[in-house]
């Protein structure tokens, strides 16, 4: 999918005057510490693009706000490189560049490879032999070699590597362009990443393949419950029904995953993962100079071979709408589907412009004329962009009554008013103003800045750069009658319409279990080279307290307290009101919060209301949670004050609109229906059944009678009546203290006093005794189940004792828990275990575990965590490792902009006046192993535990879940509350 560039201009301030003609962004040469390399002009990323002699590419963008950098390693190869024969392969192959090399991952390389050699034989005959009996045989073969072999690998070295330097988001990704593999390293472990780095892709070892390929099968069985992933692989079949893009899914065909060659693998590794089809891309703190020259000291070895990419036929023209039903038991909803041209043409600048104009959040033509009249549940617009195609997508969801032919009509009827020019030439230049303030925004972390550099060099080598920077730019001297004639021409009968209903999906057919023996993981012993490389001198980052009494300054607005952070940076604000009060305290007040959208004044209608905001770049939101409520604008400060006289003005003189409410009701009503059909939602209800039983916060709502009898006026006088509550306002901004609250004070008129809050619902956790499970039918392939259980209060005292439990035992890949579920034992593809802290002092801690795995390893699965929970292993070198990446994330981690006063005011819920990272810090040296594992036995061990189960009662038996505990099968309208 192409992420499009997104890029920090040159002007912070900037003036909605565009002066982009005054700026070129043309391709340089320059050079630097003997190493040449080339640049855009007025990149504000000002991004250096080196080719090595080997032809690695490697991209670098500086930037110094804290003493961290995140990495991207891209292989321009995923599914659509692919053989036929063996879909899912470049998939495979991004997990095995896990399992280490010749060097790492192994105890003895000479005793292993034999075996290794052993297992990828196995496999080839196994690929090859269709008779079923002869298939398990040879499977039993490889179950029993691959257990040999494990005694000589030690898995999960990579992510003991990464952790132990004080990496953070390990991962990888595979898509059908692309695979990437992606790291956040502190500053000071560059020389350790790159050792590591280099080493990785020098030879991997194909180890602990059969528990590997085990967790793929689950990552395709959970996709076989997942209605979205269905909608988007149909989309993708349809929209292109010659190229891979549509013709081989990234995970790969059932067939093929059954049937697997680890020698098609090294084919694939040794054709592709070359220098000159990778790049290194990396944005952070650092100095490009001695960056580029340690990658080529690093890679030099890497040979460049040519590369033969995937070329496609080009896909014949859709002459006709091409309708698809698509089945699950999720809500219905539906998607229109064009395809569009390669990516950096101009029809692809047209398009993205076009999918903004209609549907940007606020003021676009779906925005205003769908989502704001409520003319259906929701309604939106976007592309995906790849090199050769893309796809721009029109979805909709129906409300109450509605089809989804109503929802396709009503879609389609915007792209007419498109076609018919039946919209504000201003609109243009406010989406491109907008895009702009959005990208001001996105471009202060790594990650985006690494994100818009790994996808230019996915789809052009990152020759289109320049294309990237300039693209706002050239998208503002798109004109109205442009965009028009455009239309006019691309949107005629070209389309797939996919329509997602409820229902039976009748293709679905799950990845057998085959039978595996666990394997040994070797979790408490360490390889030379990880030994070596945790030996390697760093220089030391000092951590950076958080002084609350310093950094979040202090003052008043009338009755109001005000809390205050500076932006040195730019000239973007943001303001909130901080209410204590939510839901609890007034069921009504999330409603009413939503129904303000809604609303017109006597001076502007609720369309009006969202074009002004957009056409000034300032955007404001009201949010009602449990316990808080807060109202939020942002924007450019020189448009402060416009943006929040505005939002006082609505506030104060927003008028009832009975349709609207009754609108609003009706997709309400919606809304709980289709949360009905959520796996997600059912789970997050059976957790608050659990936590408080029968009557708890996820069940806690308004009565299908209550909605019904509720008015409009009711709700406009709660909202006229908000402010008089006492909140507190929070500023970050450009603006100087004393100049900001002279400011306010003069726009937000508040009351002589506040009025008491209506005393908040009170829910009495549940104590939990004996084992119970709570069970709600779903039908799905996949078992879902998380163990949950309150224990004490609150203790900032023992505070260290959990973070450090956590990253030990259940908080990552290389945790206790993972690698014994996942990686020994291969029961699940997504697995952990938390001790779980509260919000605030008063609220306990909740030990909360999970597996999602197959239905028929849920037996396993519960017996493998029980015994976890039971039993604490003890692998002191996770320990340490655990422990040094506790620090490390504490040292390069820097609270910045308004996260230093939301820091202070979760500090302040806990009981705690100071930066509370402090204390952990200097902690964690005195804690032992002994320290966690009397915590676990104290805390974890022989306790009671409700299991939430979400699983189909056609392959889970209930009368295995009766062994763990008395079986409660809950009603979705017990779960729901309506």
């Amino acid at each position: 999918m192409k992420f499009r560039a997104l890029l920090l201009m040159a002007a912070l301030a900037f003036s909605f005057q565009f002066a982009y003609s005054q700026s070129k962004y043309e391709w340089k040469q320059a050079s630097s510490a003997g190493y040449s390399y080339k640049y855009v002009t007025n990149d504000p990323m000002q991004t250096r693009f080196y080719t090595l002699k080997n032809g690695l590419s490697v991209m670098l963008s500086v930037n110094h706000k804290e003493p961290s950098i995140t990495t991207k390693i891209a292989v321009r190869a995923g599914s659509n490189s692919d053989p036929k024969d063996h879909t899912g392969l470049a998939h495979y192959l991004e997990h095995l560049l896990f399992k280490g090399t010749d060097k790492y991952g192994t105890l003895n390389w000479a005793k292993e490879k034999p075996l290794i050699d052993s297992i990828e034989n196995l496999y080839e005959t196994y690929n090859s032999t269709t008779d079923v009996e002869k298939r398990k045989e040879i499977y039993k073969q490889i179950d029993k070699v691959s257990g040999e072999a494990s005694k000589f690998s030690i898995a999960n070295e990579y992510d003991k590597l990464m952790s132990a330097m004080g990496a953070q988001g390990t991962n990888a990704h595979t898509a059908v362009e692309e695979t990437v593999y992606e790291e956040q390293i502190p500053s000071n472990a560059l020389d350790k990443f790159l050792t590591v780095q280099a080493e990785r892709f020098r030879y991997p070892v194909f180890r602990i393949f059969h528990t590997e390929l085990e967790a793929v099968y689950e990552e395709k069985n959970r996709g076989l419950d997942n209605d979205g992933r269905k909608m988007y692989e149909a989309m993708q079949y349809y929209v292109f029904p010659t190229h891979n893009y549509g013709q081989q899914s990234t995970i790969g065909t059932i067939e093929h995953l059954k049937n697997p060659s680890l020698k098609a693998i090294r084919k694939f590794y040794n054709q592709y993962y070359v220098p000159n089809n990778m790049a290194i891309i990396m944005s952070g703190d650092f100095n490009p100079d001695e960056v580029v020259k340690k990658i080529d000291e690093h890679f030099a070895y890497m040979q460049n071979k040519p590369v033969e990419n995937y070329t496609a036929a080009p896909e014949a023209p859709i002459s006709a709408p091409i309708v698809k039903d698509i089945y699950g038991p999720s809500a219905e909803n539906m998607r229109v589907c064009y395809r569009t041209p390669a990516e950096g043409s101009h029809d692809a600048l047209i398009l993205d412009l076009i999918a903004n104009v209609l549907n940007n959040g606020k003021a676009g033509l779906m925005d205003l004329n769908l989502n704001k009249q409520q003319k259906m549940q929701s309604a939106g617009a976007g592309m995906v962009q790849y090199k050769d195609y893309g796809i721009f997508v029109l979805t909709g969801s129906p409300k109450q009554g509605q089809s989804l032919e109503e929802v396709k009509d009503l879609l389609l009827s915007q792209i007419a008013l498109l076609k018919n020019g039946d919209f504000d030439e201003s609109l243009i230049q406010a989406t491109i103003a907008n895009a702009k303030l959005a990208e001001l925004q996105g471009l202060e972390g790594n990650d985006n800045r690494a994100a818009a550099l790994m996808s230019t060099y996915i789809q052009n080598k990152g020759d289109g750069w320049d294309k990237s920077v300039s693209w706002l730019s050239d998208q503002s001297k798109i004109t109205k009658q442009e965009v028009v004639e455009f239309a006019k021409k691309f949107f005629v009968e070209n389309y797939v319409v996919l329509y997602k209903r409820k229902g039976e999906d009748k293709n679905t057919l799950k990845v057998e279990k085959p039978p595996i023996t666990p394997v040994e993981t070797n979790a408490g012993k360490e390889s030379e080279f990880v030994a070596k490389i945790n030996s390697m001198t760093e220089a030391p980052i000092q951590p950076q307290w958080v002084d609350f009494s310093k950094d979040v300054k202090k003052s008043k607005i009338g009755k109001a307290d005000v809390l205050y952070t500076q932006n040195a940076d730019n000239q973007l604000f943001r303001l909130y009101y901080k209410f204590d009060m939510g839901s609890w305290n007034n069921k009504l007040l999330p409603l009413a919060f939503s129904y303000l959208s809604f609303l017109g004044t006597d001076k502007y209608t609720a369309e009006q209301i969202s074009k002004e905001y957009y056409k000034i770049a300032c955007s404001f939101g009201m949010s009602a949670g449990t316990e808080e409520s807060t109202v939020s604008i942002s924007g450019l400060q020189e448009n402060f004050d416009k943006a929040v006289s505005l939002f006082e003005h609505i506030l104060v003189n927003c008028k009832a609109n009975d349709a609207a409410l009754a609108a609003l009701k009706g997709r309400i009503m919606k809304s709980r229906g289709d949360a009905k059909l959520s796996k997600d939602a059912i789970m997050k209800g059976l957790n608050s059944y659990a936590l408080f039983g029968s009557k708890n916060p996820f069940n806690y709502t308004l009565s299908d009678q209550e909605i019904a009898n509720i008015t409009a006026q009711q709700l406009v006088d709660l909202l006229h009546d908000v402010m008089n509550y006492k909140h507190t306002v929070i500023y970050y901004g450009p603006q100087a203290l004393p100049k900001f609250t002279a400011e306010l004070t003069a726009l937000h008129k508040l009351p002589s006093s506040f009025k008491t809050n209506t005393a908040a619902v009170s829910f009495n956790r549940t104590s939990q005794t004996a084992n119970q499970v709570l069970f709600a039918n779903y039908e799905m392939v996949q078992s879902e189940v998380q163990w949950l259980r309150s224990t004490s209060k609150f203790n900032i005292q023992k505070q260290p004792t959990v973070d450090l439990f956590n990253s030990y035992f259940g908080g990552g890949m290389g945790s206790i828990v993972f690698q014994t579920i996942r990686e020994s034992k291969a029961l699940a593809y997504s697995t952990y275990a938390v001790y779980g802290i509260p919000a605030k002092k008063e609220d306990p801690y909740t030990i909360k575990a999970y597996v999602g795995c197959q239905a028929d390893k849920m037996n396993e699965a519960l017996k493998g965590m029980n015994e976890l929970l039971t039993t604490l292993p003890q692998v002191s070198q996770n320990f340490e490792a655990a422990k040094l990446s506790e620090k490390k994330a504490i040292e390069t981690e820097r609270i910045t902009q308004d996260g230093v006063i939301f820091s202070y005011l979760s500090a302040l819920k806990m009981g705690i006046t100071e930066d509370p990272r402090k204390k952990k810090y200097e902690e964690l040296g005195k804690i032992a192993l002994s320290d966690i594992t009397k915590f676990h036995q104290e805390e974890l061990a022989n306790k009671a535990y409700t299991y939430c189960v979400v699983a189909s009662d056609k392959r889970v038996n209930l009368d295995d879940l009766k062994k763990v505990g008395e079986v409660k099968t809950l009603t979705l309208e017990e779960i729901f509350g309506y």
